[in-house]
């Protein structure tokens, strides 16, 4: 429950968390007026710098933290009934500042260091394709979307032929590079809500939310004529023997829809490489098309 509690904040955009930290800040300084100097606050005042440095970014953390001593100084000065000096009102404003920038730096920095933790996680060390791991986590979410909303999606897994005589002929850098030029060429011809994967060695599968058979053809089509340019382009004797599925209604599982899509490539790969085969899945039998 919590994480899921946790989840729903970090949907919440930048301008809402800088919106609600300055307003948080507003507050503060007022009630901070109100209650005169005797009180501390300081700790309250960390609270809508933190919130801005974690959810927003370490600019609008360094933004907030001037903000939040100018509002501590000017309710500081509005509330003492005993006037200081300026020297003295200077001083204090320098330290809470400093406390403020020191705490709102560490939030921001350990929050990019958990995000860029959170992202190796999830990608391919090579192409920087989505791994396989979280690949199946967003098939298992797309399942669920597509049997709530009851829109199909499509899945293709694409195998590369000839893959292994780049490597013993051109050698394992060229053999990167052919992978890597794959899955640049294919994220520039995908949409936003589409994801690359990477399965392992020459593997690779698309996820296409929300998109038919018709749809599904067109961009598989697009892909691999794209595809075979580049190989072309560069001089490496690769093709693509491809097996796009679209599910209307899904089977219950991610190990499912990636083995169905596998078992197509392979009956490519028997029938002579290089070419796209395509099923509509359904609950009782697929309709070869």
């Amino acid at each position: 429950m919590a994480l899921m509690k946790f989840s729903l904040l970090e949907k919440r955009g930048p301008l809402f968390w800088l919106s609600a930290s300055i307003g948080l800040l507003a507050m503060l300084g007022f009630l901070d007026y109100l209650t005169g100097p005797e009180i501390a606050s300081s700790l309250f005042y960390l609270i809508p710098i933190s919130m801005g440095s974690w959810y927003v970014g370490r600019k609008q953390g360094i933004a907030l933290s001037f903000i939040g001593a100018a509002v501590w100084l000017a309710a500081d000065i509005a509330s003492r009934s005993i006037q200081q000096s300026a020297l003295l009102y200077g001083w204090n404003a320098m330290v809470r500042l400093v406390f403020f920038l020191v705490v709102s730096l560490l939030l921001a920095a350990l929050r990019l260091r958990l995000d860029r933790e959170k992202e190796m996680a999830r990608t391919d060390y090579l192409t920087g394709a989505v791994n396989s791991r979280f690949f199946y986590e967003l098939v298992e979410m797309e399942i669920h979307r597509s049997l709530r909303s009851q829109n199909p999606f499509s899945a293709a897994y694409i195998d590369l032929d000839h893959f292994k005589a780049v490597n013993d002929r051109l050698g394992h850098l060229s053999g990167d590079q052919v992978l890597k030029h794959v899955v640049g060429s294919v994220r520039e011809l995908m949409r936003v809500t589409d994801v690359v994967a990477r399965l392992g060695g020459d593997e690779f599968v698309l996820l296409m939310p929300e998109t038919g058979e018709e749809g599904a053809r067109e961009a598989i089509d697009r892909i691999r004529t794209r595809l075979l340019d580049e190989m072309r382009a560069h001089d490496w004797p690769v093709t693509f023997s491809i097996g796009a599925m679209t599910f209307g209604r899904p089977p219950h599982s991610a190990d499912e829809i990636i083995r169905l899509t596998d078992d197509l490539m392979y009956a490519v790969k028997k029938s002579g490489r290089n070419a796209v085969k395509y099923q509509i899945y359904s609950d009782s039998a697929m309709e070869n098309r």
